[in-house]
């Protein structure tokens, strides 16, 4: 089977891992000039973190994870409002989480990857065309590659989809915010931190500082925006919109480099994922938003599981067992995601009051186990 990935992010290295392990021949495009270092923290668990275990890399995954040992809530002034431990958060997910960089994430799958895996970076897809059996793909070096399979691995704003499916706006649904991420290397700052992750809410937005395994911080920012055009200077924006949070955050502000990763906070909502040998995988198919928490470990799941189908029947049959057996699961992690966002960055202070104090219910006496139930839930998508 020969097949073609385009993005060599999370879904796509996945993908590619499991294809090339039972014999495919892989080949991955990425439009980026080469592998990126995205600055923001992700809280890996879930369907993702089996799926790195059976892989053999949750080793290397938890010598690059973070040594958090509380989480604290903070007010507009810097006062501390709630929190909990690291360890109780850890067992409300049952032990199995680990707070790593998404950028480690993609260098430790990258570097797992078959040496026969072929990575085309500085490359992305200009046109498609169905041949029998197969699909004709013409990449942007003016090559045209033909392959059994195109799949679209290409994120939220997928050229695959696009080509194949139509206009973005068909299909991307906004939930009403904006975020930023970008790493602080400030050796005061950090030593200020410590092993706590903090979180400062105000009604319409939140600013989380979290330490990094290599010493450095990592900003993660939300915040409320009805807007659907994103600023021209992400950095002003960034520095208006979270200014006057208190001192810590401001300190972050100043390192807040020009160009951060900015984007919408949305979800990507398709009546159907395949059409002919074409199919999208991940946030391409169906972005949960950064308020679910779980992409990276979705893009996992996903590519196992289409990884699993292909392995076991045509083409045609494994895309709509793939297709059939993904849908629910992702259909739960998108309502959580909707309704996490009411919580995560509340547009009432009230919210802010009650989540605060909510949490630092497991630190008590059987806290942890009513909070890992509602935790499963959550992610279950129930």
């Amino acid at each position: 089977m020969k097949v073609l990935i385009c993005g060599a992010g999370i879904a796509g290295l996945t993908l590619g891992w499991w294809l090339r392990r039972a014999g495919a021949e892989v080949t991955v495009v990425e439009r980026a000039a080469g592998p990126r270092d995205d600055g923001y923290m992700i809280d890996f668990f879930g369907a993702g973190y089996d799926v790195a275990e059976r892989m053999g890399i949750l080793t290397e995954l938890h010598g690059t994870s973070a040594d958090i040992a509380e989480i604290v809530y903070l007010d507009g002034r810097g006062r501390r409002a709630g929190g909990l431990s690291y360890d109780s958060a850890r067992a409300m997910a049952g032990g199995r989480v680990l707070s790593i960089m998404r950028g480690d994430l993609e260098r430790i799958l990258r570097s797992s990857l078959d040496p026969g895996t072929e990575i085309r970076y500085g490359t992305s897809v200009t046109a498609i065309r169905d041949v029998p059996g197969g699909v004709d793909v013409e990449l942007t070096d003016g090559g045209v590659h033909r392959a059994d399979l195109l799949v679209g691995a290409d994120g939220l704003h997928s050229v695959v989809r696009r080509l194949v499916f139509g206009p973005e706006e068909r299909y991307l649904r906004l939930l009403g915010y904006h975020t930023a991420s970008y790493l602080v290397r400030d050796a005061g700052l950090a030593e200020e931190v410590g092993r706590r992750a903090l979180l400062v809410g105000v009604p319409d937005r939140q600013a989380g500082i979290y330490p990094t395994r290599d010493g450095d911080l990592a900003a993660w920012l939300v915040h409320a925006s009805p807007g659907t055009v994103l600023p021209a200077d992400t950095r002003a924006e960034i520095t208006s919109r979270y200014r006057g949070m208190g001192g810590l955050v401001d300190r972050v502000l100043a390192h807040c480099p020009e160009g951060p990763y900015y984007d919408q906070v949305a979800q990507i909502r398709m009546p159907g994922w395949t059409r002919g040998r074409v199919t999208l995988l991940g946030d391409a198919a169906h972005a949960v938003s950064l308020m679910a928490g779980q992409g990276s470990s979705m893009a996992m799941a996903g590519a196992h599981l289409l990884a699993t189908e292909l392995l076991g029947a045509g083409v045609e049959a494994a895309l709509e067992r793939y297709e059939r057996r993904m849908r629910p699961f992702v259909l739960g992690k998108q309502r959580s995601g909707r309704g996490a966002a009411r919580w995560m960055v509340p547009h009432e202070a009230w919210r802010i009051t009650l989540r605060n104090r909510l949490f630092g219910l497991a630190d008590l006496p059987g806290g942890t186990a009513v909070m890992g139930r509602a935790f499963r839930r959550l992610s279950a998508g129930v």
